[in-house]
């Protein structure tokens, strides 16, 4: 798990391009903020999260499956990375950010119709 990236991602870059440019200025990673999102529009009080399918387990997706070995482990750490994900989430929104969530199965399907490269 030492190489697994948790700035500067494939997804991540691929909203940061398309935002850059649309025209969006952001920042990146702010540590002051609750869970250090990975962009921030300050002009538009917004943060965004782009969040990995099976490490944020997002409920409902295919890309979202508990691995069949040292299964209870794996359904700790992602349960409480949800948990947090939420708690996060609840305290940006009582900070009066808007918090936006992209799923990494969302950017994999306008990729794959072409839309961002």
């Amino acid at each position: 798990m030492s190489k697994i990236k948790s700035k500067n991602t494939a997804p991540e870059m691929i909203v940061r391009r398309y935002l850059h440019s649309k025209g969006f200025r952001y920042r990146l990673h702010d540590k002051k903020l609750p869970g250090k999102p990975d962009l921030i529009l300050p002009k538009y009080n917004t943060v965004v999260f782009i969040h990995g399918c099976f490490w944020h387990g997002h409920e409902g997706c295919k890309y979202y499956r508990i691995p069949k070995s040292n299964t209870d482990y794996w359904i700790r750490k992602i349960e409480r990375n949800s948990i947090r994900d939420r708690e996060n989430q609840q305290l940006l929104w009582d900070m009066d950010w808007k918090v936006i969530t992209v799923w990494d199965c969302e950017l994999k399907k306008i990729q794959n119709i072409g839309v961002v490269n």
